[in-house]
């Protein structure tokens, strides 16, 4: 495999792709890209009724996300690795399910124009969890933002999420069983994930179970 500098890392809401991104970062000492979901004035009205507010949500995560991914093409000087808590690729997933019709037609001519010119991570890491997991650690974190999601919409998003992994070639890949692990509280469980990050014999796309032996 070539040199990791620049990891980014996936999972349906309550992963804990933020927690991970922020304790590896510390730990690499690298830039850390992080998404702003707080600043997306439609997401909790989102998450109350979906077909109204889905349009919105989506144009204004694009925008954003796409602002924050063009500055790495810049460099930082002060940091050899990046690390991120999301993929650009991953506003597919929300757009597929969400969007219809000529709202959607707009999307796909916008997408490519945007995405064609973006740096590509050496790395994606994509945490994968049971549904009950996700929903214990989305209650346990209590943001006022996520009240309104329902655990339909997580079993929803988390098919959809396994779905475009399932198809997923266009970088490395390290899909990690989450469910019962502990990479914040339990140092144990993050190095061995971080072993497996920087494992030299890993392959272009792995599968991490934790405490398997695999």
């Amino acid at each position: 495999m070539s040199e990791i500098k620049y990891i980014s890392i996936e999972g349906v809401i309550g992963a804990g792709k933020t927690s991970l991104a922020n304790i590896l970062a510390k730990k690499m000492n690298a830039k850390i890209i992080l998404e702003e979901f707080e600043t997306n004035p439609f997401l909790s009205k989102f998450y109350d009724d979906r077909k109204r507010y889905a349009f919105q949500t989506q144009m204004f995560f694009l925008v954003n996300r796409f602002k924050q991914q063009q500055e790495l093409n810049q460099g930082d000087l002060f940091s050899d690795f990046i690390v991120s808590d999301y993929i650009f690729a991953k506003d597919n997933i929300f757009a597929y399910m969400n969007l219809s019709g000529d709202e959607l037609k707009l999307y796909e001519t916008l997408f490519p124009q945007l995405q064609r010119d973006l740096r590509k991570p050496d790395l994606v890491i994509f945490l994968q969890a049971s549904t009950d997991r996700l929903m214990y650690n989305i209650k346990k974190r209590n943001r006022k933002i996520e009240k309104g999601i329902t655990k339909a919409y997580i079993r929803e998003l988390s098919e959809a999420y396994n779905d475009f992994f399932f198809k997923y070639s266009n970088t490395p890949l390290l899909i990690v069983n989450s469910t019962d692990i502990d990479f914040v509280n339990r140092e144990r469980d993050f190095n061995e994930l971080y072993n497996q990050i920087f494992r030299e014999d890993r392959g272009f796309i792995e599968y991490f179970n934790p405490g398997s032996g695999e």
